[in-house]
C-alpha cells in the first residue's frame, strides 16, 4: 500500500522526544489534548480534529495534557518490528 496506519494512545502527562528518520508521518487527533514542540521552541497545540504532518523527519517533543489518541499514517510503511525506545536518554526513532 505504500503506507501504514496506526491508532496510537499517548498517556496523559507524558513527554516524548521523537524523530522518524526513515518515515514521514501525518497524525489526526481523535481524543484528548496535547502539543508538539519543534527544536526551535515553537509549540503547536493538539486537540480533537487537529491534523499535523512531519514532512522533513522533524525532531520534536510530543506532550499529552490528557490521554490522547492519534490516527497516524507512516510512509513508507512501518515494518512491524520497529518500536519506540522511550527511555529518556535520547530521541526515539523508527
Amino acid at each position: 500500500m505504500g503506507y501504514s496506519l496506526t491508532d496510537t494512545v499517548i498517556n496523559a502527562g507524558s513527554e516524548s522526544l521523537l524523530q522518524y528518520n526513515n518515515h514521514l508521518e501525518t497524525c489526526y487527533c481523535i481524543q484528548g489534548e496535547g502539543e508538539i514542540e519543534d527544536m526551535d521552541g515553537v509549540i503547536y497545540p493538539i486537540e480533537i480534529g487537529t491534523m499535523y504532518a512531519l514532512d522533513k523527519h522533524d525532531k520534536h517533543y510530543l506532550r499529552a495534557k490528557t490521554t490522547m489518541r492519534l490516527v497516524c499514517v507512516f510512509s513508507p510503511p512501518l515494518k512491524g518490528n520497529e518500536s519506540h525506545n522511550l527511555d529518556g536518554n535520547s530521541e526515539s526513532s523508527y
